[in-house]
């Protein structure tokens, strides 16, 4: 019998002799585990270079290999030898610019199934692979790579990823650098970055950053990291610094002071659009810029608390993440409130009157973002529901509601020096379910209701003064009206024309802009839905419209709306349907 024959033979009835029939059915005969037996001898023969009917020339190295195996694994061999082309027929095939120790580990992985993947193989695996078009290869060593993400490495990463064409691993790195942009610029990779490379990094607007000056401060010390090559590029790259929303101290101290940027005249054109920025509010609207636009994490997080649900009173105070673009429950109100007040007074919550179910309270409590701690603060002097709540100046004012009884004029004010509530001057209407905002230094009070319809008055307080004015009034009557301020503008929104009771009461869904320079209102692009009893608040540069209730559910739809584009655009939806949440912005802890 021929040796190589017998070898074979002994071989398979060694390994049959290891292991049981799987089954005998109808004539029929199937060995268990007969393709990775099979496999396993091929692999004995590949390491012993026998049949083996092809050599693959990677660099040095030369692999013997059975073409049946290498094209039964890889449609780019299939290709190269069931076609009639010159290397069907060659003995020796060379590979160029293949990695030859990454090519071997790929030939025994057809044999065995296995590959072990090692930060110092998995980029050459990767490069290797995707020559062959092993394109399942490639994904396991994506994946692999995902798993070693690191600040020290995420920018190599990434740039690895774009060169081979890997999206979802280029996609994934890109957000680990945003997540942690403020470790990868301690790291080696950064500094050694290209000009066009900072340049896509500082143009983001998803970096992870609690304020632009850190931004300005990884542009200078790349830029300091090889001053005498990289001066010539620190004009272009300060362009994507948002130097507008940078305080003019800060400006004045560490941009304009700094002798790479006073050598150019477009960095002085940048710093002078800067300070104008600051020095003209007014002519803000006009100055709108991609460096005026705030990036995401520097925006503050917007929180929803409380409000009616489907369960009578919701509890949770839900915080939205720009950045993540999702709703997330940080806390829970000590007890149920319904149509109450909040704001934030020196970087704490304050939430003041409301109802309890029936009873109107006049209860107040302050939540405290570092600890997490409900305390109680001294009560209003009137029970109030349907109020609103602003800061200005530094007190907190709770204006008009309804003690349930009767629709209200009063107003009081906290000071957070003397812990005191005092009354003010008396606004010139009754007002429950009323907007309330603060703009240009005066306290606004917009729509509402009182004893006998909707009202469509406005009127403004002047703390100087203590007197309340009357404003021009919006062009219909909004009861449960949503009230913001944004770019020197007060915005109402929505609201009813009716008591909520009413079967015949109508919800809106448009929405007017008051200038106070001209005492004037203007009607602008409507919400998608007609609803009232909406939270709104402005983070960063847009206007948010938050839950409301539209006759029939509460809601969870969220809108934003671009006072450049005049469009509403749909954000992530709350968690649950909500009217009348109160929202504020906290800038101060991450929740």
């Amino acid at each position: 019998m021929n040796k190589k024959v017998e070898t074979l033979y002994s071989a398979t009835e060694a390994s049959s002799s290891k292991h049981s029939i799987s089954s005998i059915q109808d004539g029929n005969f199937k060995r268990e585990k007969h393709p990775e037996l099979c496999l396993k001898v091929m692999e004995e023969y590949l390491h012993k270079q026998q049949l083996t009917d092809v050599v693959l020339i990677a660099g040095q190295k030369r692999i013997p290999a059975h073409r049946i195996v290498l094209s039964a694994n890889c449609e780019y061999f299939a290709a190269m030898f069931t076609n009639p082309l010159r290397e069907t027929t060659e003995n020796e095939i060379e590979l160029k610019e293949v990695d030859g120790n990454a090519l071997w580990t790929l030939v025994k992985y057809f044999y065995t199934g296995t590959i072990d993947l090692l930060e110092d193989n998995v980029e050459a695996l990767l490069s290797t692979a995707s020559l062959l078009q092993l394109n399942y290869i490639v994904e396991i060593c994506c994946q692999f790579l995902i798993k070693q993400l690191h600040p020290s490495n995420c920018l190599g990463i990434k740039k690895f990823a774009d060169i081979h064409n890997c999206p979802n691993l280029m996609k994934t790195a890109n957000t680990y650098i945003n997540d942690n942009f403020m470790e990868v610029i301690w790291n080696q990779e950064f500094f050694h970055l290209s000009a066009d490379d900072v340049a896509n990094l500082l143009q983001s607007d998803d970096l992870n950053v609690s304020s632009e000056e850190y931004v300005l401060d990884a542009l200078l010390r790349w830029l300091e990291h090889d001053p005498n090559n990289r001066k010539s590029e620190a004009s272009r790259l300060l362009a994507f610094v948002k130097l507008p929303l940078l305080t003019p101290a800060f400006l004045t101290d560490h941009v304009e002071s700094n002798k790479m940027f006073q050598e150019h005249r477009s960095s002085q054109v940048l710093i002078m659009e800067a300070l104008k920025y600051h020095l003209l509010p007014e002519r803000r609207p006009m100055l709108q810029s991609n460096r005026t636009k705030p990036r995401k994490a520097t925006v503050g997080q917007l929180l929803a608390i409380g409000g009616m649900d489907a369960n009578k009173g919701a509890m949770a105070i839900d915080v939205f993440s720009l950045r993540e673009n999702t709703w997330k429950v940080v806390a829970n109100m000590s007890g149920r409130r319904l149509q109450f007040g909040a704001a934030v007074v020196e970087g704490k919550l304050v939430v003041a009157g409301g109802r309890d179910g029936l009873k109107t309270l006049n209860t107040v409590e302050c939540f405290d973002f570092s600890t997490r701690n409900w305390s109680p603060l001294p009560p209003m002097s009137t029970h109030r529901h349907g109020l609103g709540v602003a800061v200005l100046e530094g007190p907190l004012y709770a204006v008009g509601g309804h003690d349930g009884w009767s629709f209200l004029n009063t107003v009081e004010r906290w000071d957070p020096t003397t812990r005191q509530w005092t009354y003010i001057s008396p606004m010139c209407s009754q007002r429950s379910t009323v907007g309330v905002a603060v703009l240009n230094d005066k306290l606004y009070a917009v729509g509402g209701r009182d004893n006998s319809s909707c009202l469509s008055t406005v009127e403004c307080y002047d703390p100087h003064s203590n007197k309340w004015t009357s404003c021009a009034p919006m062009s219909r009557r909004r009861g449960g009206v949503g009230v913001g301020v944004m770019n020197g503008c007060l915005y109402a929104l929505g609201g009813h024309d009716a008591p909520s009771s009413n079967p015949h009461a109508s919800r809106f869904d448009c929405v007017e802009r008051y200038d106070p320079k001209t005492d004037t209102w203007t009607a602008v692009a409507p919400m998608s839905i007609p609803r009232d009893a909406i939270g709104v608040c402005v983070l960063g540069d847009r206007l948010l419209a938050v839950g409301g209730y539209d006759g029939q559910q509460y809601l969870t739809l969220v809108e934003a709306y671009d006072p450049l584009l005049n469009e509403w655009h749909p954000v992530a939806s709350l968690n649950s349907g909500r009217e009348g949440p109160c929202v504020v912005v906290e800038n101060t802890f991450m929740l």
